[in-house]
């Protein structure tokens, strides 16, 4: 039996995380348990409300956040406070398939203009990795606001 996973991150400030990776997926935050939100409402601002209606402290509303694929396809993501910051290179990073179907030319422009797009939500280009067939197709590495790597591929 196969089975359905969440991928976790530690986070410093899980909101920003959670938005930046918002974007950068087409994912939503889900709105709180037995909560109804109307088209076009703020899902984060429904969670500080419920949160403080069940008396959670202020200071303590950011400890985590969540996405989920509208499609349901993907995997939950969740983003939790840890008081220590990244120290070293991920062992799990994320790829995202930014460029699928594509080969060469294409697809590193395609790469490139999704690298672009993610630049000014917080992201950082570490390096550019030219194919090299038929081991690889070309990928660019990349880091999220918190320093996480990540590639798109």
């Amino acid at each position: 039996m196969s089975r359905h996973i969440q991928v976790t991150f530690d986070a410093n400030d899980p909101r920003v995380l959670s938005t930046f990776w918002r974007e950068v997926l087409g994912y939503v935050h889900p709105a709180p348990p037995g909560t109804d939100l109307p088209e076009g409402a703020d899902p984060l601002a429904a969670w500080d409300d419920f949160l403080a209606g069940m008396g959670v402290p202020e200071e303590r509303r950011n400890d985590a956040s969540a996405l989920e694929d509208p499609d349901g396809q993907g995997p939950r993501i969740f983003f939790q406070r840890v008081p220590e910051g990244k120290t070293a290179k991920n062992r799990v990073h994320l790829d995202v398939r930014a460029a699928p179907g594509l080969q060469g030319d294409d697809r590193m422009a395609a790469l490139e203009a999704e690298c672009d797009r993610l630049l000014p939500l917080g992201a950082t280009r570490v390096s550019r990795h030219e194919p090299e067939p038929p081991m690889s197709a070309g990928f660019i590495v990349m880091t999220d606001p918190e320093g996480n790597e990540f590639c798109l591929d």
